[in-house]
């Protein structure tokens, strides 16, 4: 079945093709973090989404390159740097290392590429030059070198792909030097920032005098070196639609890079907003969660992870603390039935059994849903343990089920809870209620059953035995 996604770019369904001639290789990038703090929860929802992205890419036999850039110099970053007094990389490096190692706990595969902006300068000021050629960038009496919508849209561009915008209602040709300004200003936009003594240490050499890049170009310039000036997919999240990503189309294609017919990006993608607890996410409001905090009480990566993909990328989620309790039934019910196919399965190993697969598939082809797709799986654990309970399950069977799993988890990448060791002293306890209820002493086996329930475990019985679990 074909892949279809929703295209920002044209506001509808798309059947998703690559430009690649051979339809095998997509090119996709995703706006990574601005690290000038610790990565927010609501951060993650857009991360979590682009590696789910990838990972159905990668399911339908695509060979994805993905590049996530590292925002590693910007407003934010630089007040940030002036007030800790350190130099830049010092300061933005812990942050991009804790964002590395968030992105491990989630299970995100990491991007091929991670270009840092600091490391692109050369090819900013090229991007700005190209456009100054083209008359599209200028200039101005502050030092800076600003993109020209007017310009622009007066060569037949549009300003306005990714957006709606009223010309008429707002006076274009204002200019504005913050990297993110007002949703309802059409303003030309700053390439590159001259520098200014609040910068500090913070700048380079350019043909315009010293400063330092505008955010926007920050990234056409990254996407363009390392994908080529026309690509698949950029992803992000939706408050990047405008002005970011409609600035990046403005820079990427004012430079005329593309071939005749050819867009800086064919396909478009953003995830909605995220709410914690019913609310926007604030510290005032007691609910601003890094992951370090959800760990903190108790959840673990796949909880959160699970969760986070559990409603649709384009629909306003409210992430709750009730939300990943449910999460942790939810993957504990999974766990069992794992647990249980493998004690059928043996050492056996099969093809992955189709109808799971075909099912999973078969929903995420719809603009990835995703509601979908867990409603095939839960509804194939109902199958298993229906089958399980009859025991109607060959070894083979099993095996077929497990590998089934396997296939649809590279995409949702939950894996599977490690199983805990049950100490000795607990597993002869389980021997002795073995025993007990052999010899009908029902007493002694409800006390041994109490004890074990009191130490934190608790008996299931399985196709091969009874076995401890941990509650």
């Amino acid at each position: 079945m074909a892949l279809k996604l929703f295209n920002t770019l044209s506001r509808s369904v798309e059947e998703f093709a690559p430009l690649d001639p051979t339809g095998k290789q997509v090119g996709m990038y995703c706006c990574g973090p601005t690290v000038y703090d610790l990565a927010h929860i609501g951060n993650f929802r857009t991360f979590v989404f682009a590696d789910l992205v990838r990972r159905y890419l990668e399911f339908k036999g695509y060979a994805v390159r993905h590049v996530m850039n590292i925002t590693d110099v910007e407003d934010k970053i630089i007040a940030r740097v002036r007030a800790a007094n350190v130099p830049l990389h010092e300061y933005t490096s812990k942050y991009e290392q804790a964002f590395f190692t968030d992105l491990k706990t989630l299970e995100c595969r990491p991007a091929h590429e991670t270009p840092r902006a600091t490391e692109f300068i050369p090819e900013i000021i090229a991007l700005v030059e190209k456009l100054i050629a083209r008359g599209l960038a200028y200039q101005a009496s502050d030092g800076s070198v600003y993109f020209s919508i007017d310009k622009y849209r007066g060569c037949g561009c549009t300003y306005g792909q990714l957006v709606k915008l009223n010309f008429d209602e707002q006076r274009v040709g204002e200019r504005v030097q913050s990297d993110e300004y007002a949703k309802e200003s059409v303003a030309d936009f700053a390439l590159w920032k001259a520098r200014v003594p609040e910068d500090g240490t913070v700048f380079w050499p350019s043909p315009w005098g010293e400063g330092r890049p505008g955010w926007h170009i920050e990234c056409s310039a990254m996407s363009v070196k390392l994908l080529g000036p026309s690509f698949d997919l950029h992803l992000g999240g939706e408050d990047l639609i405008f002005p970011h990503h409609e600035d990046e189309i403005a820079q990427s294609e004012g430079a005329g890079l593309q071939a005749p017919g050819q867009r800086f990006v064919k396909h478009w993608m953003h995830g909605a907003h995220l709410l914690v607890e019913g609310k926007k996410m604030s510290k005032s409001l007691g609910n601003y969660y890094i992951l370090g905090d959800l760990v903190a009480k108790g959840f673990t990566g796949r909880e959160i992870r699970y969760l986070l993909l559990t409603a649709h990328y384009r629909e306003t989620f409210n992430f709750t603390t009730d939300g990943l309790l449910s999460a942790r039934t939810a993957l504990g019910r999974i766990d069992d039935c794992l647990v249980k196919l493998r004690e059928v399965a043996g050492g056996v190993e099969a093809a992955p059994d189709a109808t799971l697969v075909q099912a999973f598939g078969g929903a995420l082809d719809h603009d990835l849903n995703v509601s979908g797709a867990w409603g095939a799986i839960f509804e194939w654990v109902r199958e298993m343990n229906r089958q399980l309970a009859d025991n109607s399950l060959t070894a083979a069977q099993a095996a077929a089920a497990l590998a089934a799993w396997r296939v649809v988890d590279t995409v949702l990448g939950v894996g599977a809870a490690p199983e805990a060791e049950v100490p000795a002293e607990l597993a002869a306890l389980l021997e002795q209620r073995v025993a007990a209820r052999k010899a009908k002493d029902f007493k002694k086996a409800d006390a041994i059953r109490d004890e074990l329930k009191a130490k934190g475990w608790v008996i299931e019985d399985t196709p091969k035995g009874a076995r401890l679990k941990r509650l």
